[in-house]
């Protein structure tokens, strides 16, 4: 079963040939056109399939390994694992009933994407920038109608850490998933106190996080997203000492 995606001609602008390499054959990995047990090409023809040198193929593979999705195996090749299961994640233990697990991934969010949004800044390309400007449109595109936003929320998180450039970043929210938009975790989707006043003010937030970005202002695209990160664990502390009452 051969990869024929051209990494190079379609990848975005930033990432490392590792980078891409191994995405590409993550994404095949879960689109099933490899399976459990199934062993992936050689390295000679992932090398020649991707236009890329035996070194950036290795690197790839060792981090397919390190996620725990293949296993080299000495003298048959690399084989497909079957995915861990998300319990064994980190963070997928967080009982986001509790204020204190809300609040608790607010703070690591506020000092994770904080430095994200400065590094977005210094190093996003034009098809980057693009790419958040969108996410930012279709986020207050569905705000403004009172529609549910979470997903457009984590997508508008997600562009801003792929725009660092560091992977770590986009891994990071990646692994967490979208629980990472409390919104979810309260069910406010329908809630009747997400009034327009409220949908204004997550608009006028993201917003000044992305002028902020989009004028290559490091530092005040950090303070723009810890301010909106922090205005966040302040609504829902509130949003939790009305549910105790």
């Amino acid at each position: 079963m051969a990869i024929t995606s051209s990494t190079e001609a379609a990848a975005p602008q930033g990432q490392t040939l590792v980078v891409q390499v191994r995405d590409a054959i993550r994404a095949q990995i879960v689109a099933g056109q490899f399976k459990p047990g199934d062993r992936l090409p050689s390295e000679a023809r992932l090398t020649q399939d991707f236009g890329v040198s035996r070194t950036v193929v290795r690197e790839a593979i060792a981090a397919l390994r390190s996620d725990g999705l293949v296993e080299p195996r000495q003298g048959a090749g690399v084989f497909v694992l079957t995915p861990p299961s998300e319990e064994a994640l980190p963070f997928r233990n967080l009982d986001l009933a509790r204020v204190s697990s809300l609040i608790e991934m607010l703070e690591l969010r506020t000092a994770v994407e904080g430095d994200a949004a400065g590094l977005a800044a210094l190093r996003r390309s034009p098809a980057q920038e693009e790419k958040i400007i969108e996410a930012f449109e279709r986020f207050c595109d569905l705000a403004r109608r009172g529609e549910p936003t979470s997903e457009a929320d984590f997508a508008f998180h997600t562009v801003i850490a792929e725009a660092t450039n560091n992977p770590r970043f986009s891994e990071f929210l990646r692994m967490i998933g979208q629980s990472l938009i409390p919104r979810r975790a309260v069910s406010d989707e329908g809630d009747p106190r997400i009034t327009p006043e409220y949908s204004a003010r997550l608009i006028a937030e993201h917003e000044a996080v992305v002028i902020a970005i989009q004028n290559g202002d490091e530092a005040g695209a950090r303070e723009a997203m810890r301010a909106h990160l922090k205005n966040s664990q302040a609504r829902y502390r509130q949003f939790l000492r009305e549910q105790r009452r």
